[in-house]
């Protein structure tokens, strides 16, 4: 799995609330264009994120659903990549200090890209991750900020 992490300066219920919201995860996830639907009572392992990826006109439709969730600590997804495959997303919230640690792991697992050794995978994700996990801290702080 290619890991990435983050010190986000806000606490991990905040972190957890931008990702229990279905409808932000094409403002933060890098590549995802539009949220079609969100599944009544996200991120409740089986609900499901429809989306859109890539740019218009060539936007490719599929789904992301949720395989485990433990609130404030970890959200772990099956991430539709079609015609790609699939990945495996884990997000792991540790809290320090008022601050949260994010960790994000994710691998191809389904379809072409699932061959590549996971150095060759990490050459594309984790740049990409590394930019998502900016975009989700974003939207934390400012979150923490509001209240």
């Amino acid at each position: 799995m290619v890991e990435v992490n983050l010190r986000v300066p806000a606490p991990a219920d905040r972190v957890f609330a931008v990702l229990s919201d279905g409808w932000s995860y094409a403002s933060w996830v890098v590549g995802a264009a539009h949220i079609r639907e969100v599944d009544t009572g996200w991120p409740a392992p089986g609900t499901r994120i429809h989306h859109s990826i890539g740019t218009w006109p060539a936007l490719v439709q599929d789904v992301t659903r949720v395989v485990s969730c433990d609130p404030n600590r970890s959200l772990e997804l099956e991430a539709g990549l079609w015609p790609f495959g699939a990945a495996r997303v884990r997000f792991e919230l540790a809290e320090e200090a008022g601050a949260t640690q994010v960790t994000m792991h994710e691998e191809v697992q389904k379809g072409p890209l699932s061959v590549l050794p996971t150095a060759a995978q990490a050459l594309f994700l984790a740049p990409r991750n590394k930019e998502t996990l900016h975009r989700l801290a974003d939207l934390a702080v400012r979150k923490e900020s509001r209240n």
